[in-house]
């Protein structure tokens, strides 16, 4: 059964099936973009512009330009939200081909060739009190994919807003191992599919919730 996902996407399914499937495959809610959704947006724009052509960043911003600076001082070329997809095969592909398995958007990507090495780099607007390294697992294995030279690549979730570098590291060695922890999840979401079964969750994010038609939310109809 072809279907595509993403880290996000993964994510969804497995904090509640139902709302996964009522959101993302019937598309009967739409999820409002909340101030921090946009704040976020905002700022990934003003890093990716910074990035790109050097733009100068919004005063709004300016907290987090002494941080992209370091980075950007490491040797090896940049890029600013790159996009990465793979097929089943684990080929890339384009974002967009109708035989898209995983897609992954790198915000900040240096790979330096000389050294076979690569830093990916996402930045976070929320809390760092529970940061999540397996985001970092799936950027390196796309990265490890798109670059075959590449042997080990330095993952960081940059809390730009609280402030600190949550760093994950992963070696060539690790690739497979770790890209049939990611089979094995996502092996979850096709079966949902191929039973038609998407059971709910329930948990205390249920009242904020858009899927209104549960029965664990608060709003039901």
């Amino acid at each position: 059964m072809k279907f595509s996902w993403s880290y996000s996407a993964l994510k969804d399914f497995e904090n509640c099936p139902r709302k996964y499937h009522e959101i993302r495959v019937l598309k009967n809610y739409q999820v409002k973009k909340s101030e921090q959704i946009l704040y976020g947006e905002s700022l990934h724009k003003a890093a990716e512009d910074y990035v790109k052509d050097g733009t100068p960043i919004p005063k709004q911003f300016a907290f987090m330009q002494p941080i992209i600076d370091a980075l950007l001082s490491k040797n090896g070329e940049k890029h600013a939200e790159f996009q990465m997809a793979l097929n089943h095969e684990l080929q890339p592909c384009g974002f967009f081909d109708k035989d898209v398995w995983v897609r992954g958007l790198a915000d900040l990507l240096i790979i330096d060739h000389d050294e076979n090495m690569a830093w990916v780099v996402d930045y976070k607007t929320g809390s760092n009190k529970y940061p999540d390294k397996s985001q970092l697992e799936l950027m390196a294995l796309m990265v490890m994919t798109y670059f075959p030279n590449v042997v080990q690549v330095n993952g960081g979730l940059l809390f730009v807003v609280k402030g600190g570098l949550v760093k994950h590291k992963i070696r060539r060695e690790e690739y497979d191992e770790l890209w049939w922890k990611y089979k094995e999840r996502v092996a979850n979401i096709a079966a949902a599919k191929e039973n038609n079964v998407w059971n709910p969750k329930q948990s205390g994010l249920c009242g904020w919730c858009e899927v209104n038609s549960c029965e664990f939310n608060p709003k039901h109809d």
